[in-house]
C-alpha cells in the first residue's frame, strides 16, 4: 500500500522548478513538499517564502521529512547532504550524475548500512527510464552490451549542425540559450557527462563498479567543417555515444563520437532526445528513447523515484552479486576516422590496418584500424589539432 510522503528539497533550480510543476499536476502520488533549502538569499522565487529555508539542518533534522530531494548542481556539497540524510536514516532521490558516479561504492554501502534507500533515476537519461529497467526488467538477463546517445545538449548542438547547417558555435549558443547546455559547457561537450552516467549503468548493467577516470571520454569540441563534410559525402551523422560490451570477465567503456548510418537505430534521434540500446542473450535488441534534457524530462524522472518510495521500493544491485571479477579494459580493437593537419606527427605503425588515407594542404585523414589502448596512450590523441570519430567494424 502507498503511503504519503513529506519531501524536503535541496535546491530549486531547473530541475528543481520542472519537478514542482511535475508534481503540482500529477494527481496520483501522495507526496507533500515540506522545505526547500536554497543558497541564495536574494534570488525570487516561484513559490511563498515559506517554503524556503537557508539552514540545511531544516531538512536533514526535520522528523517530518521522509524523503530528501537532492537537486543540486555542486557534487562535493550534494554527497555531503545525500550521505548525511542516509545516515539518519532518511530516503533520498538524486539527480547529480557525476556526485554518484563518483560516490557509487560509497553510496552502496550507506544503503545497506542505514537500510535507506537512494534512488537516482534522474541521473540518467532524464525521462528514459533506463535504470529501472536494468534493476528490474534486465536483472536475469544475461547483458552484453549498453550503449547509445546520453547526453542530450551534444545532441541538440549536432542536430543543429546537421539539418540546419549551423556552426558549431551558432548550436551551442542556442543550446545554452534554452537551458539544454550549461554557460560553462565543457562537461557536455567533452564528454564527461554522458561518462558519469554510463559509469553508473555499468553497476546496474554488469555489477561493474568504476571509477570516472577509469573510463575514457573523448568528446566533441575538436569537429571541424571538414569532418561534417566527410560525415554528409557518406551519408552518416555525427552521434556522441557512450559505449559499453562485455567480452568474458572483460567489460569496455567509453565515450567517443561516432559516425553514425542510416541503418543504426541512434541516426534519428535527434534535438535534446536521448536513445539507448540494451543488447542481452534472451531479449536480444531493445531500444529506449526520450527527451534527455531540460526541467521537466528530469523532473519526471525524480517524480518517478518519488512514486516507487510510495512504495518503499529501492535497488537491489542484483548484478553486483551475479558477475564477481568483472573489470573494465583498454584491450580491443576499433576502427576510426583520424583528423590531423601537416604540423602532427602521426606514427602510423600504432595502426593495425589502414583502409584509407587521404592528404591535402590543410587536412589528412587515416581510417583504420587500432588498439584502443594503443590510441588512448598516443602522444596526439589529446592534441588539439585532432579528431578522432569511431566507426563500427561493418560499416566499411
Amino acid at each position: 500500500m502507498s503511503r504519503n510522503l513529506k519531501l524536503g528539497i535541496f535546491g530549486f533550480g531547473v530541475v528543481g522548478q520542472g519537478l514542482y510543476h511535475v508534481l503540482e499536476e500529477t494527481k496520483g502520488i501522495k507526496a507533500e513538499i515540506l522545505k526547500i533549502c536554497v543558497k541564495n538569499r536574494s534570488k525570487n522565487r516561484a513559490l511563498p517564502m515559506k517554503y524556503f529555508t537557508f539552514d540545511k539542518d531544516e531538512v536533514l533534522d526535520n522528523p517530518e521529512v521522509d524523503v530528501v530531494l537532492e537537486l543540486i548542481d555542486d557534487p562535493k556539497a550534494a554527497f555531503e547532504i545525500v550521505s548525511a540524510a542516509l545516515k539518519k536514516g532518511k530516503a533520498v532521490v538524486t539527480a547529480n550524475k557525476k556526485m554518484v558516479a563518483d560516490h557509487m561504492t560509497e553510496l552502496c554501502e550507506l544503503q545497506q548500512l542505514y537500510n535507506a534507500p537512494l534512488l537516482y533515476e534522474g541521473s540518467c537519461c532524464a525521462s528514459i527510464p533506463i535504470i529501472r529497467n536494468l534493476e528490474e526488467y534486465y536483472d536475469n538477463d544475461l547483458l552484453s552490451a549498453v550503449e547509445g546517445i546520453f547526453n542530450g545538449s551534444t545532441n541538440f548542438i549536432l542536430t543543429k549542425v546537421f539539418a540546419e547547417q549551423k556552426s558549431f558555435d551558432e548550436a551551442l549558443a542556442e543550446a545554452q540559450q534554452l537551458g539544454y547546455a550549461e554557460s560553462d559547457p565543457r562537461l557536455d561537450v567533452e564528454g564527461f557527462d554522458p561518462k558519469y552516467k554510463l559509469c553508473i549503468i555499468l553497476t546496474h548493467a554488469f555489477g561493474l563498479f568504476a571509477e570516472p577516470e577509469e573510463v575514457v571520454n573523448y568528446g566533441i569540441q575538436n569537429i571541424s567543417d571538414f569532418d561534417i563534410k566527410i560525415a554528409r559525402e557518406r551519408g552518416y551523422k555525427i552521434k556522441l555515444v557512450a559505449k559499453s560490451r562485455k567480452v568474458d570477465d572483460k567489460v569496455m567503456a567509453m565515450v567517443m563520437p561516432q559516425f553514425v548510418s542510416p541503418k543504426s537505430q541512434l541516426y534519428k534521434v535527434e534535438r535534446e532526445f536521448n536513445g539507448v540500446i540494451v543488447e542481452g542473450a534472451f531479449s536480444e535488441h531493445q531500444f529506449f528513447m526520450g527527451k534527455g534534457a531540460g526541467g521537466y524530462p528530469t523532473g519526471s524522472a525524480v517524480l518517478s523515484d518519488i512514486s516507487a518510495l510510495t512504495y518503499a521500493y529501492k535497488y537491489e544491485y542484483k548484478k553486483t552479486r551475479q558477475d564477481s571479477g568483472l573489470q573494465l579494459t583498454r584491450d580491443f580493437q576499433i576502427k576510426i576516422y583520424l583528423r590531423f593537419d601537416h604540423t602532427v606527427g602521426i606514427d602510423r605503425d600504432r595502426f593495425d590496418k589502414i583502409y584509407e588515407e587521404y592528404k591535402a594542404l590543410d587536412n589528412q585523414y587515416i581510417i583504420g584500424e587500432i588498439n584502443f589502448d594503443r590510441l588512448t596512450s598516443s602522444e596526439w590523441f589529446r592534441h588539439p589539432k585532432v579528431n578522432i570519430i569511431l566507426l563500427e567494424p561493418e560499416e566499411d
